[in-house]
């Protein structure tokens, strides 16, 4: 349907003209169904020039840099089983447990506290160039330290900084990481009223700096508690962006994986305890086909293990999941091997606690 395509390539000025030549929004494939249209009922001929065109955005999609990057394909390469393992959760739970202090049943949020209406026109001033990078960022640090305070206020133990930064959990890592690119005006229809701008995954995906660690150790230098470091994991990233063509989705998660693997390794670096990788679409990508299933759960289960197994054993690995039906692939939650899952269960009105119980789920929940 093309209320799951943006509008018109002629509304995005800020995307790269090369990238854009190897790309068809709404009214660039409806013209494209006209043209074949016209080309059956007048000859190929009567369409060869359009058809060239397409032919030669093809080809040059497949040469130009950054489409294909050697060193990632090396490191990609070079991947090993045991880059996808960590050390067993029991051993890893004594040590997280010495090391953080939590209570028996520590408390803490998903994550993200509401992009507020002050939030949304700070951000857009921002973009308008109304206020300056200086003045933007006080007023995030501002905003991180009212909901640190607001978390310690209400007696949470695992805090989170709130994400004010960000103005969405895929484009925020999108516009900081190589091999995407971000729309301006590109919005779908996500479900009922809600749109979203997809990011486009057209490259080899690396990281070129740190993204989050500035925002998490700032946050943490507000508390005693411990702060999370917040990130999105790889198969949400593909699952809520239009991802290349030219390759398996398990190659192009890997990829994601090690760049976010890169982000854990600086969080911890940083004094940063316990990190979070949502991933609320694992289950929305699953494969409608069962014979198809086992195959996706495998790559996507170990483009996460990829991103997290790289943590120390005191690090604590947290993982929210989201929209209700886990019971079919709650063997595959437990194959996260995440030392923490948060599960949305209100919507399913609690249906997966029974799930989890029938399962003997021995991770933290």
């Amino acid at each position: 349907s093309l209320q799951h395509v943006p509008h018109d390539l002629a509304d995005e000025p800020d995307l790269d003209p090369r990238l854009a030549s190897w790309l068809a929004f709404a009214d660039q494939k409806v013209a494209q169904v006209a043209t074949l249209a016209r080309g059956l009922r007048e000859g190929r001929e009567a369409i060869a020039s359009e058809l060239d065109a397409a032919t030669a955005a093809l080809a040059d999609r497949r040469d130009a840099p950054g489409v294909r990057d050697g060193g990632v394909r090396a490191r990609a390469t070079a991947l090993a089983p045991a880059d996808r393992a960590r050390t067993d959760f029991a051993t890893r739970s004594a040590v997280q447990e010495a090391a953080l202090g939590l209570p028996a049943l520590p408390t803490t949020t998903i994550g993200s506290f509401p992009q507020t209406g002050q939030i949304r026109r700070a951000r857009a001033a921002f973009a308008r160039g109304d206020l300056d990078g200086a003045a933007y960022e006080g007023f995030l640090r501002d905003e991180i330290a009212r909901v640190i305070a607001l978390q310690e206020e209400i007696g949470l133990d695992v805090l989170v900084h709130g994400e004010p930064e960000r103005n969405d959990m895929v484009q925020y890592f999108a516009e900081n990481l190589d091999g995407f690119a971000v729309t301006r005006n590109g919005w779908v229809q996500s479900y009922g009223s809600r749109a979203t701008r997809p990011s486009i995954l057209w490259g080899d995906v690396a990281r070129p700096a740190p993204i989050t660690v500035p925002w998490a150790v700032y946050a943490q230098s507000l508390s005693d508690k411990p702060v999370k470091g917040m990130l999105t994991g790889p198969v949400t990233i593909l699952a809520w962006s239009f991802v290349r063509d030219d390759q398996p989705l398990s190659d192009t998660a890997d990829q994601v994986a090690l760049a976010l693997r890169d982000e854990i390794a600086d969080l911890e670096a940083a004094g940063i305890a316990i990190v979070q990788v949502d991933e609320p679409a694992l289950r929305e990508l699953l494969p409608l086909k069962g014979a198809d299933q086992p195959a996706y759960l495998d790559w996507s289960v170990g483009s996460f293990r990829l991103a997290t197994a790289g943590a120390a054993d005191a690090t604590q690995i947290h993982t929210h999941l989201c929209y209700s039906e886990f019971g079919v692939v709650i063997d595959a939650i437990a194959a996260l091997d995440a030392d923490v899952t948060s599960i949305e269960a209100a919507r399913s009105r609690g249906e997966v606690i029974s799930d989890v119980a029938a399962s003997g789920f021995a991770h933290g929940i």
